[in-house]
Formats: structure tokens, C-alpha cells, sequence
């Protein structure tokens, strides 16, 4: 009997800059754990013509995470950081109460030169209690994170607890994200090892789960409590994240995530009003949906 208990393909979304894949949420599958919205960008090449420049947006009730697998982006937020993430490193931005920031090509990059973009923009929705906390900022370098092998797979745990390890990362719940790159195939088991809702990307390659055979651009959710083992096929790299679900149910309206409906109702109207904080020195700004 399959212990998948579903298989969600990417859905290309168009966020402006370029056409990013959307894995979460989806109408079936609202959140994995406390992770409430993925999107894969790329990959996608940059050029003269086509920078990143996301302007000016807020985020309330969230944590967000930047994890790169090429290219580079530089974030600047309204508490005063200015960071350049390259890939396998770490942006952790918790949005609380209400923040702003920009995403964009670093200005080294401007100058007529080509290269590629590809990475993972990821949600994760704080716990109740501390959705109105004050935001934070947080940076973490690849060789700042808990790295190991087993046979020929790379194991990197970007955030949270596993596999009897923990990442630096301040989460604010149970939960983990952990990376895998294998050269052969290779016999991949999860009991015992994480716990909760577990989702699996598949970046490259292909994996064996159960029954089924996935190929990259899908996202498989198992079972709770009952995650099976699987097989990655030779030169596969996934992406493993989930953890324990949060026991409110969560509201999502544009870039804000809360359990409460009345608070994403005045962070839409602080943000028409331009009464949320500024990124400092600069004065783009993303206009809201209205739906």
C-alpha cells in the first residue's frame, strides 16, 4: 500500500521578473508542517535584460527562507540589512509584526554580464504566538550548516532538526529542511529520522518512492507518522522539508500569512495606506492584489 499520500507538480507562475514553479500551496495540500508556500525559481538566466528587481512588498506572520542553488541576490530590509546571499548559504527573514524588503541582482552583476538563477523562495508560518514578534534577520553561510555523507549522498540540514542533528537557524517550531545530493543510487530512509509532515522536491534527477517513479518539477507529500523509504536514483538532488503541523489553521492573503483573518484585513489596509516600515533609501513600491 503507497504511503505518498499525494503528488503535486510544479505550476508556473509569473512573479513579475521570470516565471517561477509554485508547489505550495496547493488546493489539496494547503501546508507541509508549518511550510505554507514554495515557489522554485528558476533555473533561469539573467542577463542585460532581465535583472531581479523586486521591488519594495511586506510580509507579516512568517519567517522567510532564501536558499540558492545558482546565482546571487542581494536583500535589503526595512530593520537595516543589506545581505548578499550566494548559493548554499542561508536569508532568514522573520516578518512578525510587519516588515518590508527588496530582492534584486547585486550591482556587480550589472554590468552587461550573464549567469544563472535558480533557487527556492519558501514560507514558513510562525506559531500563534508569535506571529506579532519583532522581526529579525538572519544570515548563515553554506559551511555554517550541518553537513555529513552516507555512502555517496551529501546531506546538508538547512534548517530546523535531523537525522540527529540541528542547524543554526532560529526556527520557531518543529520542523526541517534538509538537502540531498547523491552520485549513485542510493537507499534513503526517514524513519526515526524526521518527524511530522514530510514534503520532498525533487530538484534533478529522479527518486523510486513506493510505486512511484517522480522525475524533477514534482513534490511528493508522505503519509504522516508513516513516511516510507525511497530510492534516489544516480546523480538526484531533493529537497526534504515538513515537520509538526501547527494546530491552528492559517490564512494567506498575497504576502502575508496569520491565524487570524482580522489581521491580515489591517496589515492589506496598512499596506494601501504606506504605513509599514521602509527599506531606507528607497522608494519603490509593489502594489497589493486587490481580489
Amino acid at each position: 500500500m503507497s504511503n505518498i499520500d499525494l503528488i503535486i507538480e510544479e505550476r508556473p507562475r509569473d512573479i513579475g521578473d521570470f516565471l517561477v514553479g509554485r508547489l505550495l500551496p496547493f488546493r489539496k495540500k494547503r501546508m507541509v508542517g508549518p511550510f505554507i508556500f514554495i515557489d522554485h525559481m528558476g533555473p533561469t538566466k539573467m542577463g542585460p535584460e532581465h535583472y531581479m528587481d523586486v521591488g519594495q512588498h511586506p510580509h507579516i506572520g512568517l519567517a522567510t527562507l532564501t536558499f540558492l542553488l545558482e546565482g546571487e541576490v542581494m536583500h535589503k530590509d526595512s530593520i537595516g540589512t543589506e545581505q548578499k546571499i550566494a548559493p548554499g548559504s542561508v536569508n532568514w527573514m522573520i516578518a512578525g509584526n510587519g516588515v518590508t524588503h527588496t530582492e534584486r541582482t547585486p550591482e556587480e552583476l550589472r554590468h552587461g554580464s550573464e549567469y544563472m538563477m535558480h533557487g527556492y523562495q519558501i514560507w514558513v508560518a510562525l506559531p500563534k504566538d508569535k506571529e506579532d514578534m519583532e522581526p529579525e534577520f538572519h544570515h548563515f553561510d553554506r559551511n555554517d550548516l550541518p553537513r555529513w555523507k552516507d555512502e555517496t549522498a551529501e546531506f546538508t540540514l538547512v534548517a530546523g532538526k535531523g537525522y540527529g542533528k540541528e542547524s543554526p537557524v532560529p526556527v520557531h517550531s518543529e520542523l526541517f529542511m534538509v538537502e540531498i545530493k547523491t552520485q549513485d543510487e542510493y537507499l534513503l530512509h526517514t524513519e526515526c529520522q524526521l518527524f511530522g509532515e514530510i514534503g520532498i522536491c525533487v530538484v534533478e534527477g529522479a527518486i523510486q518512492a513506493c510505486e512511484h517513479h517522480v522525475e524533477k518539477g514534482n513534490m511528493l507529500v508522505s503519509k504522516l507518522d508513516d513516511a516510507c523509504s525511497m530510492t534516489l536514483l544516480p546523480n538526484t538532488h531533493i529537497i526534504l522539508f515538513g515537520g509538526e503541523p501547527l494546530p491552528e489553521e492559517r490564512f494567506i492573503y498575497w504576502n502575508f500569512v496569520s491565524s487570524s483573518n482580522e489581521k491580515l484585513e489591517e496589515a492589506k489596509e496598512r499596506w494601501r495606506k504606506k504605513n509599514f516600515p521602509k527599506v531606507k533609501g528607497d522608494d519603490s513600491y509593489v502594489v497589493m492584489p486587490e481580489v
